[in-house]
């Protein structure tokens, strides 16, 4: 008796899913195309080519119906054919903060890497504002009239780019976020670890690590930064959930400046007695590292850092350094990267948000993560890969 077809809808020629080069076919012998949805559906094809392509103008009904049916009979888009409609070279805007270098420049080198397979051709215009929040009005403005497809930028400030972020959606140029976010503005999606989650790890760690009462201060960068913002709310929420015996004890904003951020660990370690523990949630821990050194040699203060840079290794060997939350930056870019491309290429739209797992590094696991901070060195700020 012969084989029953997997789906009552596909014609009997079908090969099998398991074989290898397996494709569907239609009826015809040839792979499954959007005529053959609108024959099926007996609807017009253009009526087939905006559900799949979500080109709107259709009822939310039909556009289900497409999209099932699309499902039903095996349909793969012709991601050739669509490559040679596509522009022959794509030029990405991508805005960075010069601040933090070593975080951003593995930023650089995870978009760098994923851009490096593409044969057609990739432009990328990197540029440089000084700071998060600072200058990149700007530059977004220069990506605007570049010719650039699409940007990736790091938010410092949300509200003053959600004008720009407009102005780029309403030129159909995509704009993925990554590091931080721009909730409520038209960005395509964004890119990052779960800051809320990085926040409620330390939380957490500093509860079953320091087992007498006290206060922990809190370093951040700037709070109107979504990133820095979820991870001080975070931590202060997984103190509550778990009714840890420490309290905060205060939230500095350092604007991840390195004197700011020196001067203020001085006043904090000589006005709180009572201080346990430190938690820096940004990549500028050094001075305050640097603070401690000077005003703690005892290490009786615990301090979790944020991100993982060369000058930070010695610490974490020696136990000055509890743990480091690592954020993966160069995967970061890479992602941000890869959503954008795949969006402008083949039109595919990824999800709202990219939340990555913020890794724990401490004294027993800094081995396994070395490997990944030797980031490539900058470039020139505009790289054509191809």
């Amino acid at each position: 008796m012969p084989k029953k077809a997997k789906n009552d809808h596909e014609p009997r020629s079908l090969a099998t899913d398991d074989a290898p080069g397996w494709e569907p076919l239609s009826q015809a012998g040839r792979p499954v195309g959007i005529k053959d949805i609108a024959r099926a559906l007996g609807i017009s094809i253009g009526t087939v080519d905006r559900a799949i392509h979500s080109r709107g103008g259709i009822s939310p009904i039909t556009n289900e119906r497409v999209l099932k049916m699309a499902q039903t009979l095996g349909y793969k888009p012709n991601l050739a054919a669509r490559f040679l409609k596509a522009p022959r070279q794509v030029r990405v805007a991508i805005n960075l903060p010069a601040r933090i270098g070593s975080f951003f420049d593995a930023v650089r080198a995870g978009i760098r890497d994923a851009a490096r397979p593409f044969q057609a051709g990739v432009e990328l215009q990197f540029r440089t504002h000084p700071a998060l929040g600072e200058g990149d009005e700007e530059l977004f403005r220069e990506a605007l009239e570049d010719g650039s497809k699409g940007i990736i930028i790091v938010p410092g400030h949300p509200a003053q780019l959600r004008l720009w972020i407009r102005r780029a959606a309403q030129r159909r140029i995509p704009v993925v976020c990554v590091v931080t976010d721009a909730p409520g503005t038209e960005r395509l999606t964004a890119v990052s670890t779960d800051s809320f989650v990085s926040g409620a790890m330390v939380a957490e760690l500093l509860h079953l690590t320091v087992r007498t009462s006290g206060t922990i201060g809190v370093f951040t960068g700037d709070l109107s930064t979504f990133d820095h913002s979820e991870k001080v709310r975070g931590f202060k929420h997984g103190l509550s959930s778990i009714k840890a015996s420490l309290s905060t004890s205060n939230v500095i904003e350092t604007h991840d400046d390195e004197s700011t951020a020196y001067t203020q660990a001085r006043e904090l370690l000589a006005l709180d007695h009572s201080l346990k523990a430190i938690y820096v949630s940004t990549a500028n821990s050094l001075t305050v590292i640097h603070a401690l050194e000077e005003l703690d040699p005892e290490r009786r203060v615990a301090l979790v850092t944020t991100d993982l840079f060369p000058q930070l290794v010695p610490f974490l060997k020696s136990g000055r350094v509890l743990a480091t939350i690592y954020q993966r930056p160069e995967a970061q870019g890479r992602m941000a990267f890869e959503a954008l491309h795949h969006f402008l290429v083949d039109g595919r739209c990824p999800p709202p948000r990219i939340k990555l797992n913020p890794h724990i590094v401490m004294r027993s696991n800094l081995e396994l993560f070395l490997d990944r901070i030797a980031v490539s060195p900058p470039r020139n700020s505009r790289e054509r890969v191809s």
